[in-house]
C-alpha cells in the first residue's frame, strides 16, 4: 500500500530507497526534494556528456549522484537505473580516460550494481571485453615499469570489484569467448598461466540460469577441476582455481555433483592450513605463501553441505575432529590465525546460506532445489561438529572475539546445543577471582549469544531464566582495580539490559492464569530487578569513590582525565543510561532518589569523579526529564544562589568546590528534552547571568557548558527515548506483560519514534538567550577591536568562550553565511549549483543572522590581535575554533558523527540476527540509525558554493597558518584543510596566495611564514594536498614554485625542520602522483546513452537537450581543452628545466626538480627535446641520485621513440601446415613440433633466417592455438633500420650524438662500473632496459664505440665491472630482436669469445648477475634465434677447469637460459642430461647441489596434467630406472650405510659402492630441489627409492650428522608431505610394509614418523579407502610389538595421534586385543646375585605385555582434553601394571595424563572401589 502511494507522488516505482528516511519527522517533504535533485542530476549529467565536458561537468554531477544514493538509496526507476549503469559503463571504458577519473566513476558504477537482485539479466547486459581491455591495460601495463605511467595504489582492488559487480550481466556467449581468448595462455611453466587462471577466476560468470548451464560452467568445469586435481605442489595459481570453484559451488548449489571430489577437496583444505605434524617436519615455504584464502574455503565448504549424500558433513566433522586439539589455548603458532578465521567465518557462511534458502525474498538468481536445501538434521550435525573446537577457542591466545562471533551464529541455528555449554563455562568463571582472563573470555562469548538466550523460543524455552542469575553474578566485575574486566562487564550488562524490560512482573503470578511454567519462573525472578539496579548503583558509586583525583594523582600531575578513565566514564554512563531507559517507573523512582542522594550529599572534584557522577545524573534526567529536573534544578540553583550571595565569590580565582560541583551537576542534568527545561527558564537564566562572568576559569567554563546544553536541547531535532518497546512499560500488568517482550526486535514499520522538534516557544527562548548573552559580548569585543575599550586577555578569552558555546548550542538555528558567489574559477557549460537539503530547521528571516554578526566581529578582533598582541595564543585558538564552526557547524560535527556511525555498526554486528535478516534489530538501534540518517543529511555539504565571505575567512586562516607561533599555525592549517575540501574549486583561488610566501622576489617573508606556507601545500594525511592536485592548471604553478623557493631568502638548509618539510613534500608528491590525462575526449556512444537517459522515465529533467550548435561548441571546447593540456604540460617541463639551468639553485632543489621531471614522462606524449637532452646529459652527472633517475628516464624515452613494428594476424592452421589436431590436447604435438629447437634445421643462412617463422612468446601453442596469432610482418614491411643522422627525428639525433661520442661513452661506462653499496648491488633491470632500448632503436650503430669497453670489462674480475658488462650484453641480446641475419651473425661473433672469457672469470660475487643476464636475454625469445648462445653454453659446462666452483656457476648460467625456454628445447635437455648422467657422482657438494637444481628444470616439463601428451623432453621414469641400476650395490646389502667417501678425488678407480654413495648424494639433492618446484610428484618413481632412504635416515634430530643422512631425512620429510591419489596409496603402503620388515630398527622407526605425516596430509583420501585404513592400522599394531623399545614407543605415539584425529577409532576389538596382550604372563624373575647385569634382551612375552600397556596408554593420550566413556575402564586396566618390570612401569607412570580433566572423574570412581585407592594416589603423586 505504502509503495503504491509513494509511486503516485514520485511518478515512478523506486528500485530500493532507504527506509529510514520515512521515519524522519519531516519525511513528507523528502519525495519532492529527491525528485527535484534527481531531475537535476539527470539533466545536468546528460548535458555534460553530450557537451563533451568530462571536467568539471561529468565529474561534478556523478559525485552528486553518489551523494544522492547515500541519502536516498536507489530511489529511481528501473529504466533510469539501467541507463545510469550503461552511461557509466561507457564512461569508465573510455580508453584514454585519466586513471583517477576512471577510478571515481568505477566506484560509482560499483555502487549502482551493488544490489544485484534489483536488476536481472533480462534488464541489463554488459559486454565483457571492454572491461578486460581496461584491466589488461592497467594491471599488465607494458609501460608502467619504465615510469611512463603512474597508477594509484588502489586501482587494482577497484578494478577487481568492478569486474565482480559487472560479472552477473555478461552475455550468455561470453563464457565461450573468454575460453577462446585465454585458453592459449594455459602453459603451466609460464607466468601466463597465473594470468589466465586469475582472469578465469575474475571474469567467468557462474550464476547463469540452469537452462544456460551448457553455455556456462559446463564448458570448463571438467577441464579445470581435473587440472586442479592433478597439480600437487601448490603453484601460485592454484588458489585462484579454488576461489573460482568456491564461487561456482555457492552460485549453483544442487546443480553440480561434487561427491566424487569431496575427499580430495577436504584433503587439500587440510593441507592448506599448514598445521605442524610429527617432530621433524620440514616446511616448504611455497606452501605457506600460496595457501588458500580462508574466506573462499569457507564459502566452498558451506555450499557443499546438505544434499542427499551427506558426505560433506561427514568429512567436515572429520576435519574438525582432526584439528580440534590445535584450538586448545596451550597451542600457538603462525597457523592459529587461519584456524580462528575458519572457525569464525564458517558458521557465518552457513547462516547466510540458510537465510538465502528460507528467508530471503526470491530473486531472479537461480533458486536452490529442495533436494539440496539444508534439512534440520544437517543443521544439527553441522553445529555439533563445530562445538568442541569453538569451546576450546574461547580461551585462545588470539582473544575470544572469533569464538564469540562463531557462537553468535551457531546459537541462531541451535541455541539448545550452543548456549548450555557456554553457560557451564560462564558460571564458574564468574565465581573465580584468580582468573580474570577466563571471565573476560566467557563474558564476551555470552554477549554474542545474548539475543538467542533472552528470546528463548521453542528450541530453548528455558533460556530467559538464566538472565537474572547472570546479571547478578556479573556485578562484582565492576571492579576499580581491573580495567578490562570492568569494561567487559559494562558491555555485558548493557547488552542484556537493552534486550529486556526491567519491570517487576511478579504480581502477574496472582492475576493471570495463562502463563507457562517458564513464564511463571520469569515473572517471579523479575522481582529481583529492583535489587539488581540498586546493587549496580552501589558498585558504580564504589568505583567512583576510588577514582577521585585526590586518590589517583599526585599533586603535580595533570588534572585531565586519562584515556582509561574516559573509557570507564563512557562505559559507566552508557550502561547506566541503558538500565534506566529499560526500567519501569517504580524502579526508576527508587534509582533517581538514590543517585540524587549520592550526588547531593557529597561534593566531588569536577575533573574525574565529578564527571562520572554528573553523567549518572544526566542519564536519569534524560530518561524521565520531568521527575528528575523537579529534584535537581531547584536544589542546585538554591545552593549556587546561597553561595553567590557574597559578592567576593564572583571575583575569586579559585572557587569553592561545592559551588563548582553544583554548577557542573546543573550543566549536565539540563541536557534533556527542550520543552521540559522551559518551566525552569527564569531560574536558569538567573544562574547564567550570575556565573558566566566568574573570574575563575573553571567556573565560567562550566557556566558556558550549561548555556550550550540549554541552547542545544531547545534548538535540535532528536529522539527523546530509546526504550526497547514503543511507548515504554508504564501500562498495568493486567493489560500488558513485559516478559513477552524479552529480546523482541524493533518493528521498523511501527517504531513510533518520539521526536523532539523545536517548538516556537523553544526557539524564541533560544533567541532570547542569544539576545541577552551573545549580543553584549559581541558589542564589547567590537569596541575592543576598534580600540575604544580596554579588555584584559582573560576577559577576551572569556567572551570568546561564551560566543563559541552560543554557536555550538544554537548553530542549527542560524542560517549559513551570506556572500556573493565567486565567479569564473572554472568555466563550465552546465550549472554547478550547491544542493540544499531540508533538515527540519526553518530559518527565521526576520531576525538578525547571528552567524554573520559573529563572523564580522571575529574578523575585526582577529586583525586587531594579530597586529597588537600576536602572542595571545589562547584567544587565537578560540577564534580558529569559532571560524571553523562558522563555516561548517550546523548542529553536529563530522568526527563525532563518524565515530557514532562506527560504533553503531559495531553494536549492530554484535547483536544482529543474520538468519532472519530483514532488519530485525532492536528498537534502540533502529532509532539510532534513523537519527544517524538525520545527522548525515545535516553534514552533507555537496558542492558548496564558494562565496566572497568564505574567501575572506580562508585568507584569514591562511594568515593564521603562516603566523609566528607553531601551535597557532597547526590549528589554523587543519581548519584550512577542511575548508579546502568543502568549497568547490576554492583551491584554485587560494594557491596563488600560498605560493606568494615561497616567491624568492618577496623579500619580507619570515621563516615561520615560509614553513607555514609549505605545510599548507603539504596538507594532512586525509585531506587535499595542494601541491599535488590532479590538474594541469594547479601543478603548472605549484611545482615550479616549490623548486624556485630554493632561492628564497627564508629558505635555509641548516634548519632540519625545513629540510624535513621539503623531503616530506617531495615524498608525498611522488607517492600520490597519478599520471594526469591530456586527452579528455568523450566518444559518441556515451552521448547516445545520455540522450536516451534525458528523455526516458520520471522525473523528467527541466534542462533542455543540447542543440546542434551547443553540441558543436562542446566538441570545439573539447579539442581546445586537449590542446591546452598538452601546452601546459610542455610549459611545466620548460619551467622546471629553466630552474635546473640556474647555477645558484641548491643541490636539494635540483634533486626535487629532477624528481618532478621524472614523473612527467608519459606513454601518450613524447618528452620535449630539451628535456631529452637534459636527461641524456644527466647520465654523466656527478650525483648518484641524478644518474639513477636519468637511467630510468632515458630507458623510458627509448620506449617513447621506439618505432612500432607491424604485426599481421596468421591463422594457426597455416603455421602448422594443416597438422592441427581436433579436440583438446596439450603438450608436445605434431602441430607445435616446428616451434621446438632442432639442431638439424637451425637457420644458418640469410635465406633460411628470412623464411623461418619465429614465435617469440614461449606459451603460444602449448595448450592450444589462438584463433588468430599476431606475427611480425616480413622484414620489407618493417621500419627501416640503421637510419643516417639526417633521417632521424630531433630526439633520436640527440641520443645518437651523445652515444656516438667516445668521451661521453667513456665517462658513462666509468660511472656504470662503479660500486654503489658493497655486497648489496644486483643486476639492474633499469640499465638493462636502457641498453635494450638503445640497441633496439639504433641497431648496431654504437657497437664500435662500446666494443673496446666490453672487452676490457669482461677481462676484469671486479664484481662491479662484470655486472656492468652483463647488463650491456643482456640488453644487446634482447635488443637485436629485429636485426637482419648478417648483423646478428656478426654480433654473435663478437659475443661468443666475450661470454667464454666471462664464464671462465666468474666469481662468487658475479655468478648471480651472469645468471640473471642470460635468463633475461633468453626471456620471451624464440630459441632458434639464440642457437649460438645455447650451443656455447652447452659446450662442456662441467669440465673441471677453474675448479668445482666455476663448474657450478656455469651450470647455473646454463640453467637460467634453459629454464626460460620451458618446453621448447627438448633436444637441448636430452643432450644436457646425457652429458650430466656420467657426472652425477661428482665429489663436490656445491656442484652436486647445482646439478640437483638443474635436474629439476630438466624434468620440469614431464608433468602429469590432464589432456596433456607425454612429453618429448626427458622423463623421470626412464631416468629413475637408470639410477636404480647404479644404486644396486646399496640396495642389495642389508647393512647400514655409512658415508666413507673422502671429499677429494682420489686417483684410481673407486669401488662400485663408493660411486653409488656419491650418486645417491646427488640424487637426494635433486629430490629435495624438486619438492618445492615441480607441479606433480612422481610417486611411483619415488617409491622405488624409499627403501634406500629409510636405511640412511637417522632417527634423532641432530645436526652433527653428515650431509648424506641429513639430506635423506629432509627428503623423507618432504616426500611424506606430498599429496597422494587414491590409486597411489596401496603402492605406498606396500613399500612401507616391506620396509617395516627390514632388519634395521632405524628404518622401522622412521616408517612410523613417515606414516604420521603422510596420513595427516592426505587424511580424507585415506579415509575414503577403507582397505587403506585397515592396512595402516595393522602396520601400527604390528610395530607396537616390535622387539626394539624405541620402535614400540614411536608406534604408541603414532597410534594415539591417529586416534586423536579420528583416523582410527577405539573400537571393542582393538581394546580387547590390547587387554589380552596386557595379560601376557611374565616368567618369574630369576634369583640373581646382587650386581649381576640385567638380562637386556627382553623375552617375547615382555614385549607383548609392554605392547598391550603401550596400546592402552596411547588410547588414553589420544583424548588429552576430555574423558570419553571408555577411559575409566582402561585406567583400571593400566593401574594393574604399576609394579611390572621395566620398561613397563616407567611407561605406565609416564603415560598417565598429568593435566587431564579426568582427575575428578577418577576420584568419583575411587569412592566406590576403596581397594584401588592407594594405586591411584600413587599414580598421581609419583
Amino acid at each position: 500500500m505504502m509503495k503504491r502511494a509513494q509511486s503516485d507522488t514520485l511518478g515512478f516505482a523506486p528500485q530500493k530507497d532507504i527506509v529510514y528516511n520515512k521515519l524522519l519527522p519531516y519525511a513528507d517533504r523528502l519525495d519532492d526534494e529527491s525528485n527535484d535533485l534527481l531531475s537535476k542530476i539527470k539533466g545536468n549529467l546528460c548535458r555534460a556528456v553530450q557537451l563533451r565536458e568530462i571536467w568539471p561537468g561529468v565529474l561534478f554531477w556523478t559525485r552528486k549522484l553518489s551523494t544522492y544514493m547515500r541519502l536516498y538509496g536507489r530511489k529511481f526507476s528501473k529504466e533510469d537505473h539501467v541507463l545510469f549503469i550503461k552511461l557509466l559503463y561507457e564512461l569508465v571504458t573510455i580508453p584514454k580516460l585519466e586513471i583517477s577519473m576512471m577510478q571515481g566513476l568505477a566506484r560509482l558504477l560499483i555502487n549502482l550494481l551493488k544490489k544485484k537482485e534489483l536488476l536481472s539479466r533480462e534488464d541489463l547486459e554488459l559486454s565483457w571485453r571492454p572491461l578486460y581491455e581496461l584491466h589488461d591495460r592497467i594491471l599488465f601495463s607494458k609501460t608502467e615499469h619504465l615510469g611512463l605511467n603512474w597508477f594509484p595504489n588502489s586501482v587494482e582492488s577497484v578494478l577487481k570489484t568492478l569486474v565482480k559487480s559487472c560479472r552477473p550481466y555478461f552475455s550468455e556467449s561470453a563464457t565461450q569467448e573468454m575460453l577462446d581468448e585465454w585458453r592459449p595462455l594455459l602453459c603451466p611453466f609460464d607466468v601466463t598461466m597465473q594470468r589466465a587462471i586469475s582472469y578465469f577466476e575474475l571474469f567467468l560468470t557462474t550464476n547463469l540460469p540452469p537452462e544456460l548451464h551448457d553455455k556456462g560452467f559446463k564448458l570448463w568445469f571438467d577441464e579445470l577441476i581435473t587440472l586442479w586435481l592433478s597439480v600437487q605442489n601448490l603453484p601460485s595459481w592454484e588458489m585462484h582455481l579454488v576461489n573460482l570453484f568456491a564461487r561456482l559451488a555457492n552460485d549453483n548449489i544442487g546443480y553440480i555433483d561434487w561427491d566424487p571430489y569431496i575427499p580430495k577437496i577436504f584433503t587439500r583444505i587440510l593441507r592448506s592450513l599448514n598445521l605442524p605434524v610429527g617432530t621433524s617436519q620440514m616446511m616448504v615455504p611455497r606452501y605457506v605463501t600460496n595457501a588458500y584464502d580462508i574466506s573462499h574455503v569457507v564459502l566452498w565448504v558451506s555450499s557443499l553441505l546438505g544434499g542427499p549424500s551427506k558426505q560433506a558433513q561427514a568429512q567436515l566433522s572429520g576435519l574438525f575432529n582432526s584439528i580440534t586439539s590445535f584450538f586448545h589455548p596451550s597451542n600457538h603458532g603462525r597457523w592459529l590465525m587461519k584456524l580462528m578465521k575458519l572457525l569464525q567465518r564458517l558458521p557465518f557462511s552457513v547462516v547466510r546460506r540458510l537465510h538465502r534458502e528460507r528467508y530471503r525474498k526470491p530473486t531472479w538468481l537461480p533458486p536452490i532445489p529442495d533436494s539440496h536445501k539444508l534439512t534440520e538434521e544437517d543443521i544439527t550435525a553441522f553445529v555439533e561438529s563445530m562445538m568442541q573446537p569453538v569451546l576450546l577457542a574461547m580461551f585462545s591466545k588470539t582473544g575470544s572475539l572469533d569464538a564469540a562471533q562463531a557462537l553468535q551464529n551457531l546459537a541462531l541455528m541451535r541455541p539448545e546445543l550452543v548456549i548450555p555449554p557456554v553457560l557451564e563455562k560462564t558460571y564458574p568463571a564468574m565465581e573465580t577471582l584468580t582468573e580474570p582472563h577466563q571471565l573476560t573470555a566467557t563474558l564476551s562469548c555470552m554477549i554474542g549469544v545474548a539475543r538467542s538466550l533472552v528470546s528463548g523460543g521453542q528450541r530453548f524455552p528455558e533460556g530467559p531464566t538464566h538472565m537474572l542469575p547472570l546479571l547478578m553474578r556479573a556485578l562484582p566485575g565492576v571492579d576499580p582495580n581491573d580495567f578490562s574486566k570492568c569494561m567487559i562487564t559494562f558491555q555485558f550488562i548493557a547488552t542484556f539490559v537493552t534486550l529486556v524490560p526491567l519491570v517487576d512482573c511478579s504480581s502477574a503470578l496472582h492475576e493471570r492464569t495463562d502463563l507457562t511454567e517458564v513464564e511463571r519462573e520469569m515473572c517471579s525472578a523479575s522481582a529481583e530487578f529492583e535489587d539488581f539496579v540498586l546493587q549496580f548503583m552501589d558498585r558504580c558509586f564504589a568505583l567512583i569513590d576510588s577514582s577521585t583525583l585526590e586518590q589517583t594523582r599526585e599533586e603535580t600531575e595533570t588534572e585531565k582525565m586519562t584515556h582509561l578513565e574516559s573509557l570507564v566514564e563512557l562505559g559507566l554512563s552508557s550502561t547506566f543510561s541503558t538500565i534506566l531507559t529499560q526500567c519501569s517507573l517504580d524502579i526508576f523512582k527508587v534509582a533517581l532518589e538514590k543517585v540524587f542522594n549520592f550526588a547531593t550529599t557529597n561534593i566531588f572534584e569536577t575533573r574525574v569523579s565529578g564527571r562520572m557522577v554528573a553523567d549518572m545524573c544526566r542519564a536519569a534526567s534524560k530518561c524521565h526529564p520531568a521527575e528528575s529536573l523537579k529534584v535537581f534544578v531547584p536544589h542546585c540553583c538554591n545552593i549556587i544562589n546561597q553561595l553567590a550571595v557574597n559578592e567576593e565569590v564572583l571575583n575569586e580565582e579559585e572557587l569553592d568546590k561545592e559551588f563548582l560541583w553544583n554548577l557542573q551537576l546543573l550543566s549536565e542534568v539540563t541536557r534533556v528534552d527542550g520543552d521540559k527545561v522551559l518551566p525552569y527558564r527564569s531560574d536558569l537564566v538567573q544562574i547564567l547571568q550570575l556565573t558566566l562572568h566568574l573570574k575563575c576559569k573553571q567556573g565560567y567554563t562550566l557556566a558556558c557548558n550549561l548555556l550550550h546544553h540549554i541552547l542545544r536541547s531547545s534548538a535540535l531535532i532528536y529522539p527523546t527515548e530509546y526504550c526497547s518497546v514503543p511507548g515504554g512499560f508504564h501500562q498495568p500488568i493486567s493489560d500488558y506483560l513485559p516478559i513477552k517482550d524479552w529480546g523482541r526486535p524493533g518493528d521498523l514499520w511501527n517504531l513510533d519514534i518520539r521526536w523532539h522538534v523545536p517548538s516556537l516557544e523553544e526557539t524564541s527562548f533560544a533567541f532570547y538567550l542569544l539576545d541577552l548573552i551573545l549580543q553584549p559580548e559581541l558589542q564589547r569585543l567590537q569596541r575592543f577591536a576598534q580600540g575604544t575599550q580596554d579588555m584584559s586577555r582573560d576577559d577576551v578569552l572569556q567572551s570568546l568562550t561564551i560566543i563559541q558555546h552560543c554557536l555550538l548550542g544554537a548553530g542549527s538555528l542560524m542560517p549559513p553565511l551570506k556572500g556573493e558567489p565567486i565567479p569564473e574559477l572554472v568555466h563550465s557549460m552546465v550549472n554547478l549549483d550547491e544542493t540544499n537539503l531540508y533538515t527540519g530547521a526553518e530559518y527565521d528571516k526576520s531576525r538578525e543572522n547571528y552567524r554573520d554578526a559573529v563572523c564580522k566581529v571575529m574578523r575585526q578582533l582577529l586583525h586587531h590581535i594579530l597586529e597588537h598582541s600576536e602572542d595571545d595564543t589562547k584567544s587565537l585558538f578560540s577564534i580558529i575554533k569559532i571560524i571553523s564552526d562558522l563555516m561548517h557547524f550546523k548542529g553536529s560535527h563530522k568526527p563525532e558523527f563518524d565515530s557514532r556511525w562506527k560504533s553503531f555498526n559495531l553494536v549492530k554486528k554484535s547483536m544482529e540476527n543474520r538468519l532472519h535478516g530483514r532488519k530485525q534489530h532492536i528498537r534502540a538501534l533502529l532509532i539510532d540509525r534513523v537519527m544517524l540518517q538525520h545527522e548525515l543529511r545535516k553534514l552533507t555539504v555537496e558542492g558548496c558554493q564558494y562565496r566572497s565571505i568564505h574567501q575572506e575567512l580562508m585568507k584569514d586562516l591562511l594568515r593564521l597558518s603562516t603566523s609566528t607561533y607553531s601551535q597557532v599555525r597547526s590549528k589554523a592549517q587543519s581548519v584550512l584543510y577542511t575548508a579546502l575540501g568543502t568549497y568547490n574549486f576554492c583551491c584554485r583561488d587560494l594557491i596563488p596566495h600560498v605560493l606568494e610566501f615561497l616567491n624568492p622576489e618577496n623579500g619580507s617573508v619570515t621563516q615561520q611564514q615560509f614553513k607555514g606556507a609549505l605545510y599548507c601545500l603539504l596538507g594532512n594525511h586525509s585531506g587535499v594536498c595542494l601541491a599535488n592536485l590532479h590538474d594541469w592548471d594547479c601543478i603548472a604553478v605549484t611545482w615550479p614554485a616549490i623548486v624556485r623557493s630554493g632561492l628564497s631568502s627564508a629558505m635555509s638548509l641548516e634548519k632540519p625542520s625545513i629540510v624535513r618539510l621539503f623531503d616530506d613534500l617531495a615524498d608525498k608528491i611522488h607517492r600520490q602522483y597519478e599520471t594526469i590525462g591530456v586527452d579528455f575526449s568523450i566518444p559518441g556512444e556515451c552521448c547516445a546513452v545520455a540522450n536516451q537517459l534525458m528523455i526516458t522515465g520520471n522525473p523528467v529533467p527541466k534542462e533542455p537537450v543540447p542543440s546542434e550548435e551547443e553540441a558543436a561548441d562542446g566538441l570545439k571546447r573539447q579539442e581546445s581543452k586537449n590542446f591546452e593540456s598538452v601546452e601546459k604540460y610542455k610549459q611545466l617541463i620548460g619551467d622546471l628545466l629553466d630552474f635546473l639551468n640556474n647555477r645558484n639553485m641548491p643541490w636539494k632543489f635540483e634533486h626535487i626538480a629532477i624528481g618532478f621531471l621524472s614523473l612527467l614522462l608519459r606513454d601518450d606524449h613524447q618528452l620535449p627535446p630539451p628535456a631529452v637532452t637534459f636527461f641524456v646529459k644527466s647520465l654523466n652527472h656527478d650525483s648518484l641520485y641524478v644518474r639513477k633517475v636519468a637511467i630510468s628516464a632515458v630507458a623510458g624515452i627509448m620506449k617513447q621513440i621506439k618505432k612500432p613494428h607491424k604485426k599481421v594476424p596468421v591463422s594457426s592452421s597455416e603455421l602448422c601446415g594443416g597438422k592441427e589436431l581436433s579436440g583438446l590436447v596439450a603438450g608436445d604435438r605434431l602441430d607445435n613440433q616446428w616451434l621446438q629447437y632442432n639442431g638439424k634445421t637451425l637457420p644458418r643462412t640469410q635465406q633460411e633466417w628470412d623464411s623461418c617463422v619465429f614465435v617469440e612468446k614461449t606459451h603460444w601453442g602449448y595448450y592450444c592455438w589462438p584463433r588468430k596469432l599476431m606475427m611480425y610482418a616480413p622484414m620489407m614491411e618493417q621500419p627501416k633500420q640503421n637510419l643516417t643522422r639526417e633521417e632521424m627525428t630531433e630526439r633520436e639525433q640527440i641520443i645518437f650524438d651523445h652515444f656516438s661520442d667516445p668521451v661521453f661513452i667513456n665517462q658513462f661506462i666509468e660511472f656504470l662500473s662503479l660500486e654503489d653499496r658493497k655486497g648489496k648491488d644486483k643486476f639492474s633491470p633499469r640499465r638493462f632496459c636502457l641498453f635494450k632500448g638503445l640497441f633496439r632503436n639504433f641497431g648496431d650503430a654504437f657497437l664500435p664505440v662500446l666494443r673496446p669497453h666490453m672487452e676490457r670489462l669482461v677481462a676484469d674480475t671486479h664484481e662491479s665491472k662484470q655486472r656492468c658488462v652483463a647488463e650491456i650484453i643482456s640488453g644487446l641480446i634482447r635488443g637485436c630482436k629485429h636485426w637482419s641475419y648478417s648483423k646478428v651473425e656478426s654480433l654473435w661473433e663478437l659475443l661468443c669469445p666475450l661470454l667464454r672469457t666471462a664464464l671462465s672469470n666468474i666469481t662468487i660475487e658475479t655468478y648471480a648477475d651472469w645468471g640473471t643476464c642470460i635468463a633475461t636475454a633468453c626471456e620471451s625469445r624464440d630459441p632458434r634465434k639464440l642457437y649460438w648462445l645455447f650451443e656455447l653454453l652447452m659446450e662442456s659446462p662441467v669440465n673441471g677447469e677453474g675448479g668445482s666452483f666455476v663448474d657450478a656457476c656455469r651450470l647455473y648460467v646454463l640453467q637460467g637460459g634453459l629454464a626460460q625456454q620451458e618446453w621448447r628445447v627438448p633436444e637441448l635437455l636430452h643432450r644436457l642430461l646425457q652429458y650430466l648422467e656420467p657426472k652425477l657422482t661428482q665429489v663436490y657438494k656445491n656442484v652436486r647441489e647445482r646439478i640437483g637444481s638443474v635436474l629439476t628444470y630438466i624434468f620440469m616439463i614431464d608433468v602429469n596434467l590432464p589432456y596433456t601428451q607425454p612429453t618429448t623432453s626427458p622423463r623421470i621414469s626412464e631416468f629413475t630406472e637408470r639410477i636404480l641400476l647404479q644404486l644396486k650395490p646399496l640396495t642389495e646389502v642389508d647393512e647400514e650405510i655409512q658415508n666413507h667417501v673422502l671429499e677429494e678425488n682420489e686417483v684410481g678407480e673407486q669401488d662400485e659402492r663408493t660411486q653409488a654413495i656419491k650418486l645417491l648424494k646427488t640424487v637426494l639433492k635433486w629430490l629435495i630441489a624438486s619438492a618445492g618446484r615441480s607441479f606433480s610428484t612422481a610417486v611411483p618413481e619415488h617409491l622405488r627409492l624409499l627403501p634406500l632412504l629409510f636405511k640412511i635416515a637417522p632417527v634423532e634430530n641432530d645436526d652433527s650428522y653428515d650431509e648424506l643422512k641429513r639430506d635423506a631425512k629432509t627428503c623423507l620429510s618432504l616426500m611424506s608431505q606430498g599429496l597422494l591419489y587414491t590409486e597411489q596409496i596401496p603402492l605406498v603402503l606396500i613399500a612401507l610394509q616391506e620396509i617395516a620388515g627390514s632388519s634395521s630398527w632405524h628404518a622401522r622407526y622412521t616408517v612410523l614418523t613417515y606414516l604420521q605425516i603422510m596420513v595427516f596430509y592426505n587424511l580424507f583420501t585415506f579415509m575414503s579407502a577403507q582397505k587403506a585404513v585397515n592396512d595402516v592400522r595393522a602396520l601400527v599394531i604390528r610395530l607396537l610389538e616390535d622387539e626394539q623399545l624405541e620402535v614400540r614407543e614411536m608406534a604408541a605415539t603414532t597410534l594415539s595421534g591417529f586416534l586423536q584425529c579420528n583416523f582410527l577409532s577405539m573400537d571393542v576389538p582393538m581394546q580387547t586385543h590390547f587387554e589380552a596382550l596386557c595379560k601376557t604372563r611374565l616368567p618369574k624373575k630369576r634369583k640373581r646375585e646382587l650386581g649381576a647385569t640385567v638380562d637386556t634382551i627382553p623375552s617375547a612375552d615382555l614385549v607383548r605385555r609392554h605392547a598391550g600397556v603401550l596400546g592402552l596408554s596411547a588410547c588414553i593420550l589420544s583424548s588429552p582434553y576430555d574423558v570419553p566413556i571408555w577411559m575409566p575402564q582402561l585406567l583400571m586396566d593400566l593401574s594393574a601394571h604399576l609394579n611390572d618390570t621395566q620398561p613397563i612401569e616407567v611407561c605406565v607412570v609416564a603415560y598417565f595424563p598429568k593435566d587431564n580433566g579426568a582427575v575428578g572423574l577418577f576420584f568419583s570412581l575411587l569412592s566406590t572401589k576403596p581397594v584401588q585407592c592407594q594405586v591411584f594416589t600413587g599414580i598421581f603423586f609419583c
